[in-house]
C-alpha cells in the first residue's frame, strides 16, 4: 500500500509531516505561515507599533524558526499596509562570518578562549553592520529620494557607511561614493584640502604660463615651495583619516574593512565633524555605539522606519560554537544587558536553545539586575502540549486537503487513526513527543508503517491500535537515545 493512496483517501495531497524544518518546510511556508502560529505568539511577536523584546527558550525542534519566519512574514505585511510607519527589521542569525573576524583581530587560537573577550559592543556592531547594509542596499535599489534627509543625517548615513557597510556585491569605495553623490554631501569641489593643494598648483602653473622667465632651475626651489605648502594641509588630512581607520579596525573587531578604502571615505569629513562624532575606537567602552545607534534611528526616521526589530536566531550553529552550550552562553550572555534591550525604539527576539535556560537559573543576582529577564518577555521553554499538537497536526492535515474547507469535512487526524486508540490515548501520546519536529517525525514514520503492512489490494484506511503502539513505543526509544546524546531531557 502506497502512502499517497492512503493520504489520497483521506483528502489529501502530499505528505503533511514529510519536512522537519521550517526553513525547508514548503507546507509551512506556504501554506501555513500566516495562519497557524503557537499559543505564545502574541507574547513573542508583540506590536510592530511599539517594538519590544522577547526571550524565548525552546528545544530543537520546538518552532523557533518558525517564529522567526512567521515574525517576517507579519512584519512584511506590516509594513506594506504602513508605509509611513514601517519598522526596519534584521534577522541576525549567521554569526560566522562576525566570529570568523573577531578571531582573527583578538589572536586567539582557541575558538573557546576567544569567547570569553566576546562584549555587548562586538553585538552592536554586528547588529549596525546588518542594518546598515540593508539600508544601503534598499537605498541603491529603490533610488529613495535622500532629499528627505537634514544635511546632519545624510553626514551620519555616510559616517555609518563607512564604517559598517559590508557589501560585496561591488566596491564598498565605489559604493560608498555613489550614495555622497547621491546624497549630495559634500561635491568634490567643497573639500577644503583639495581646493588649496589644487589652487596653489595652478597658481604656479600659471605664473609659468605667464612669466617664462621663471621656467630656470634657480627658480624651480622657490616654485616648488609654495606646491609643498598648498599640499601640506591635504597630507595632515591624509594622515590623520589613516590614524582613525587603524583606530576604528582595532575597535570594530567584528569586521573587516579595506584601510585604503575607509581611509578614503573618512577623508570627505571635515576634521572638526570626525572629532566630535561618536567613532568606534580601541580605546573606547562601548558607549559610543549607542550613539552610534542613535544615529541609525535618526536617518531611518525620515524615511518611514518608526522602530527596529532584530530576531536572533541559531545561535548553536556557528562553526566555532558547535552546539556548546557553554560556548553559546559566552557568545549570547553578553547581549542580554538591559540598557541594550531596553534601548527607546528598537525590540529584540531571542530565540535560544533550551541548553541556556539551565545557565539562566544559575545566574547570579548581579546578572539579574544586569539583564532584568523579569521585562523581556520570558518564554521559558517555547512548550507544546499533547492537545496542542494534536491541533497542529489538523491544521497541517488541512492546509493539505485537496478541497481546502471551513467546514466538518476537512481532514482530521482523528480520521487516520482507528477509535481504538481513544482521543485522551492519542493526545497523551502526542504530549510524550514534546515538540513539532517530534511530531512530524513520528507521524510520517506511523503513516508509512502501516502503509507497509498493508497491500494495495486489501487496503486498511484507518491505522490500528497494535501498528499505533508498536511504532509509537519504538519511536520514544529513539526519542530517548537522542536526548540522551544530546543531553537534554
Amino acid at each position: 500500500m502506497k502512502t499517497e493512496q492512503f493520504l489520497r483517501h483521506h483528502g489529501i495531497v502530499g505528505n503533511p509531516f514529510s519536512e522537519e524544518d521550517a526553513q525547508t518546510d514548503t507546507v509551512f511556508k506556504r501554506r501555513c505561515l500566516t495562519t497557524i502560529h503557537h499559543p505564545a505568539w502574541d507574547k513573542f511577536f508583540g506590536s510592530p507599533a511599539d517594538p519590544s523584546t522577547a526571550l524565548v527558550f525552546g528545544e530543537k525542534g520546538s518552532g523557533k524558526t518558525a517564529l522567526r519566519l512567521q515574525a517576517t512574514s507579519e512584519l512584511e505585511a506590516y509594513n506594506q499596509a504602513h508605509p509611513t510607519e514601517r519598522v526596519f527589521f534584521i534577522t541576525y542569525d549567521d554569526f560566522n562570518p562576525y566570529l570568523d573576524h573577531f578571531r582573527t583581530a583578538v589572536r586567539a587560537k582557541d575558538p573557546a578562549q576567544a569567547l570569553t573577550r566576546w562584549r555587548l559592543q562586538d553585538h552592536m556592531d554586528a547588529i549596525l553592520a546588518q542594518g546598515v547594509t540593508q539600508l544601503v542596499d534598499s537605498l541603491t535599489a529603490e533610488r529613495s529620494d535622500l532629499s528627505v534627509l537634514s544635511l546632519d543625517q545624510r553626514r551620519d548615513l555616510l559616517l555609518l557607511a563607512a564604517l559598517y557597510d559590508q557589501s560585496t556585491g561591488e566596491p564598498i569605495e565605489r559604493r560608498w561614493s555613489r550614495l555622497r553623490r547621491r546624497s549630495g554631501f559634500r561635491p568634490l569641489w567643497a573639500r577644503r584640502d583639495l581646493q588649496i593643494g589644487f589652487g596653489t598648483t595652478l597658481v604656479v602653473a600659471a605664473l609659468l604660463l605667464l612669466i617664462p622667465a621663471l621656467r630656470t632651475l634657480s627658480w624651480l626651489p622657490w616654485l616648488l615651495l609654495p606646491i609643498v605648502l598648498g599640499w601640506v594641509y591635504w597630507g595632515w588630512r591624509l594622515a590623520r583619516a589613516e590614524w582613525y581607520a587603524r583606530d576604528i579596525r582595532k575597535g570594530v573587531r567584528v569586521l573587516s574593512r579595506d584601510p585604503a578604502a575607509l581611509r578614503w571615505e573618512l577623508l570627505w569629513f571635515k576634521p572638526s565633524e570626525l572629532g566630535g562624532q561618536p567613532v568606534p575606537s580601541a580605546a573606547g567602552g562601548g558607549e559610543e555605539r549607542y550613539e552610534l545607534l542613535r544615529k541609525f534611528q535618526g536617518v531611518l526616521q525620515p524615511l518611514g522606519y518608526k522602530g527596529i526589530i532584530v530576531l536572533v536566531d541559531r545561535v548553536d550553529e556557528p562553526q566555532q560554537i558547535e552546539g556548546d552550550p557553554r560556548k553559546m552562553r559566552a557568545l549570547i550572555w553578553p547581549l542580554l544587558d538591559h540598557k541594550f534591550l531596553r534601548h527607546p525604539g528598537i525590540g529584540l527576539k531571542l530565540l535560544l536553545p533550551i541548553e541556556l535556560a539551565y545557565y539562566l537559573e544559575k545566574e547570579d543576582k548581579e546578572f539579574y539586575d544586569r539583564a532584568r529577564p523579569d521585562k523581556l518577555n520570558l518564554i521559558k521553554p517555547l512548550r507544546w502540549t499533547g492537545p496542542s499538537l494534536y491541533d497542529l497536526a489538523g491544521d497541517r492535515l488541512r492546509a493539505c486537503a485537496v478541497e481546502p474547507s471551513n467546514n466538518g469535512d476537512a481532514p482530521r487526524l482523528r480520521q487516520l487513526v482507528d477509535d481504538t486508540v481513544s482521543d485522551d490515548s492519542l493526545k497523551d501520546a502526542l504530549g510524550n513527543l514534546r515538540t513539532p519536529r517530534q511530531l512530524f517525525k513520528f507521524l510520517h514514520r506511523l503513516v508509512e508503517e502501516h502503509c507497509h503492512r498493508h497491500t494495495e489490494d486489501s487496503p486498511r484506511w484507518s491505522i490500528d491500535s497494535d501498528t499505533f503502539r508498536t511504532t509509537y513505543s519504538a519511536y520514544l526509544r529513539d526519542l530517548e537515545a537522542f536526548d540522551r546524546g544530546y543531553g537534554h531531557g
